[in-house]
């Protein structure tokens, strides 16, 4: 069957244009961004300077990680050890390592049942008058209504930090997630939208956040090497107090990217809302299995699909989850009770501050299953994959 040779995992291949850039690298030996003699700008340059410009924002900063540039965006919004910044609680490892990685305390804001985040509990705990940032995940591509969440944080004089690591070509009403909050974080890891490897990049208009976000990720004294940069005099504000962490993205994995964006990440984007959207037609035909709900103001990207088994049992899940793994069908379940792969959710984080309120995410949660969507897959596959749940979730109730 169609199914049975699924790679839940698979990436297309770097375009051509990529390979030849990393290849002249290589052969050049020029993998460190900064250089002391050479006038030429830097790859990692040039993919901030694209970036931004694609983005519609004045400045990117190129780093080592998605978490990398969630943690420096926390420092240069001013976040000090002991702070409390807000999250919404689906989300992904990295992102509560990154407020760890500040010295900050996590408070965590529930979700609803469309998986984003509950923006009356966000308006209470925002009104508590302890945090100074919000640090909003569009976890999975599923994004809030940005306007309310902008409201909410303006009236409590919050910052917002979008970790924009699924949603890289996305919306909501016309504006790209990252352009929302003061500062977005972007992912090129590998199963991403481009794929780096590794690596990430921090948009903002603030030449303040832009100063310290480049001092941070490790620039030395090499800020002019950066293509898309505050004025020097901002350089000199910060120079003397901001640590060097060594966080800076290399060249290589901005050769390979810079050829993913444009035209190429269009084309992506389309393809895998097609396939995410034969998916869920089927998918939503089960008896018993809930979609997440998306208004019209949201312009998804996804490069994966969740569906909800309300009211089933931790045994019932597990079996079900192993049904469809049977037939080759990779399903991650977020309510196990063990973290499991990069698949985890914040009662596994015992680093965080435990028993947080959070009675909607815990129901929620309890059923959720997640699924990589492959850009290799064809429609029959995506017929075969609604099969085998429809089994799998028979098998496991039988």
């Amino acid at each position: 069957m169609a199914g049975e040779t699924l790679d839940l995992t698979a990436q297309e291949p770097i375009p051509e244009a990529g390979v030849q850039a990393a290849l002249a690298l290589m052969a050049s030996g020029k993998l460190h961004r900064y250089g002391e003699a050479s006038t030429v700008p830097a790859e990692a340059a040039m993919l901030e300077a694209e970036f931004a410009a694609a983005l519609g924002r004045r400045y990117a900063v190129g780093m080592n990680s998605c978490g990398s540039t969630m943690f420096v965006a926390l420092k240069s919004l001013g976040v000090q050890p002991g702070d409390t910044v807000l999250s919404n609680c689906f989300t992904l490892a990295p992102v509560p390592g990154a407020v760890a990685h500040a010295g900050a305390r996590l408070a965590l804001v529930d979700i609803t049942d469309d998986l984003t985040i509950d923006l009356q509990d966000l308006a209470q705990k925002a009104a508590s008058g302890r945090a100074k940032v919000l640090l909003l995940s569009h976890m999975r591509g599923h994004i809030a209504d940005m306007a309310a969440v902008m409201a909410i944080c303006k009236a409590h004089d919050i910052h917002v930090m979008e970790d924009c690591a699924h949603t890289l070509g996305a919306a909501w009403a016309g504006r790209a997630t990252g352009t929302w909050g003061d500062a977005g974080c972007f992912s090129v890891q590998s199963y991403k939208h481009a794929n780096g490897g590794e690596g990430g990049l921090l948009v903002t208009d603030d030449d303040d956040i832009a100063a310290q976000a480049i001092l941070y990720s490790g620039s030395y004294m090499h800020w002019k090497g950066h293509a898309v940069r505050p004025p020097d005099g901002v350089f000199e504000r910060w120079k003397y107090t901001t640590p060097n962490f060594s966080l800076r993205m290399g060249n290589l994995p901005a050769a390979i990217v810079r050829p993913q964006l444009g035209a190429v990440l269009a084309d992506r984007c389309r393809r895998w809302n097609q396939r995410h959207d034969w998916l869920a037609a089927g998918l939503a035909a089960l008896p018993g299995l809930r979609l997440p709900q998306r208004p019209p103001q949201e312009q998804y990207v996804q490069s994966s699909i969740q569906f909800l088994l309300p009211g089933w049992s931790a045994t019932e899940m597990a079996a079900f989850v192993a049904a469809a793994g049977a037939q080759g069908v990779n399903i991650k379940w977020f309510g196990a009770p063990e973290p499991a792969g990069f698949t985890s959710i914040w009662s596994h984080w015992h680093f965080v501050e435990p028993d947080q309120a959070l009675p909607r995410a815990a129901q929620v949660l309890a059923g959720l299953c997640d699924l990589r969507i492959p850009l290799s897959l064809r429609e029959t596959d995506c017929q075969y994959i609604v099969a085998v749940v429809a089994e799998a979730l028979r098998r496991a109730r039988a």
